[in-house]
């Protein structure tokens, strides 16, 4: 089996869980949009979030639709929404507006004592998902990405099969998995489950705009299971054997639980890899949890599974998971270089193979998209901590929600960029460690000098220290570079 997995430093944990549940998988890591740069759709929306890196623009529009349902069935999922959202918006401005506000609490307040309790306990949550909002749980499940080409206000959507070739040869390419490839391979794109956490999208993907990964992962494995597809590949020199599967699925970074989407389309022949994922996976999901409930605080006495889950469900809680707190390396190398090695939950990690790179393209888009995203999450997470009054948001408990713009820590000032306090101090103790963070790649020093060369930015982050670069040799060598071909033992 192998298990694709966003670079994104929480993923670490996972893939060494799963790595210790499963020593038979191959994990490999890439930028958690899985080279689809798309605009996702919901269902009864005309515009979507751009589901891609923030340096990237979407070139791709992709449509929500109901999986088998004909157009009487869509047209009736879509109006049925659509008018439940319109019925919740007018219920919300009645409960909150001037006038109405006061007599609705006088009069109604009692009747909310049972949801109260139930968000309390975490049964329930405040305010439903919003990708679930409106849509009977039947029809949620039902939900999928639509690839087929069409329109949408005057906008192509989909994707026709020469385009779909294109970003799958790019995208296996860019992961280094050319082959051989396993009978059943995941391509996990990751998420957050939070309640009353306005910073929410802070914890999903940044490599999705902050939304979760789960619209790139169903729409990557739908992709490369097209059997159009595999035969352009394979004019291409990318030969995917016919019982080999991909399928989506999405690591919720809070709880570490896994979800896989499409499961119905699964071969029937898969069944038992399938089967023995899903039980691996939970295996793996334990192992991440109990690594994890020591940053947490959970006691060792406790039910491990039970706290981790609860602090997803908890409306008081304000550090429901660490996020990218401690984050510290980019390593992009074979697996094989760092597999066996606890990082703690510290390194962003990137497959890459050298050998199979011609012409160092890949390198180049690692060293100008991947690792420079790093380098932000990075100095976000610096500044919030060396100095938050300047480069943070304060104190958590105090924010209050400006529109749709950003947060006021109380009732008075400017609004605040940056981390917020609770995602960088425990309360007792800072749990991220300000320093720069170090680039390992496993690449020829000149393919790295060249990259340099011709993209300034990146060249700046090296030479004026922000990103200390070094490169990596197979037999364990480790240079740094102090600018642009000039490089020095570490």
């Amino acid at each position: 089996m192998q298990a694709a997995f966003c670079i994104d430093v929480r993923s670490e944990i996972f893939r060494r869980a799963l790595e210790t549940a499963y020593p038979e998988a191959e994990t490999i890591g890439f930028a958690g949009f899985f080279g689809f740069p798309i605009e996702y759709v919901p269902i009864g929306h005309t515009k979507g979030g751009a589901q891609c890196p923030v340096l990237l623009k979407p070139a791709f529009i992709v449509c929500e639709a109901v999986k088998d349902a004909d157009d009487v069935e869509q047209a009736e999922v879509l109006g049925l929404r659509l008018l439940r959202r319109r019925a919740a918006k007018a219920w919300k401005s009645f409960k909150v507006s001037a006038v109405s506000s006061f007599s609705f609490v006088e009069t109604a307040g009692l009747g909310f004592a049972a949801k109260i309790a139930t968000d309390s306990l975490g049964v329930t949550r405040p305010v439903p998902s919003p990708v679930v909002d409106g849509l009977d749980p039947e029809i949620a499940a039902r939900v999928q990405p639509r690839l087929t080409p069409g329109e949408l206000g005057g906008r192509m959507t989909g994707f026709n099969d020469a385009q779909r070739v294109a970003m799958a040869e790019a995208v296996l390419k860019a992961m280094s998995m050319t082959g051989p490839f396993a009978r059943l391979v995941l391509l996990a794109g990751h998420g957050s489950t939070t309640v009353n956490n306005p910073h929410a999208s802070g914890l999903d993907c940044g490599a999705c705009g902050g939304h979760t990964g789960e619209a790139n992962a169903r729409v990557a494995a739908a992709v490369l299971n097209d059997w159009r597809v595999r035969e352009g590949l394979r004019a291409k020199g990318i030969d995917i054997p016919a019982d080999c599967w991909f399928i989506g699925a999405l690591h919720d970074t809070t709880t570490d639980a896994v979800t896989l989407f499409d499961e119905d389309d699964v071969p029937a022949a898969l069944a038992q890899d399938l089967s023995q994922l899903k039980a691996r996976l939970a295996d793996a999901a334990r192992l991440a949890r109990l690594e994890r409930s020591a940053l947490l605080g959970i006691p060792d006495a406790s039910n491990v599974d039970e706290a981790v889950i609860a602090r997803s469900r908890d409306w008081s809680q304000v550090r429901p998971e660490w996020g990218l707190a401690g984050n510290a390396a980019f390593v992009a190398a074979p697996r094989s270089f760092t597999r066996g090695l606890d990082l703690g939950g510290r390194a962003f990690l990137h497959s890459y193979e050298a050998a199979r790179d011609d012409g160092y393209r890949t390198l180049e888009l690692i060293m100008t998209a991947p690792m420079v995203v790093a380098s932000w999450i990075n100095l976000q997470y610096y500044g919030s901590t060396v100095n938050n009054s300047a480069f943070g948001s304060g104190n958590k408990v105090l924010h209050n929600i400006v529109g749709q713009l950003g947060v006021l820590e109380g009732n008075a000032g400017d609004l605040r960029v940056g981390l917020p306090w609770q995602s960088v101090h425990d309360g007792s103790r800072f749990v991220h460690e300000p320093v720069r963070l170090n680039v390992f790649i496993a690449a020829p020093e000149a393919a790295m000098d060249e990259v340099m060369q011709r993209h300034q930015g990146v060249r700046d982050l090296v030479a004026n220290g922000w990103v200390m670069l070094h490169s990596l040799s197979e037999q364990g060598t480790i240079r740094r570079c102090i600018g642009p071909g000039e490089w020095r033992a570490a």
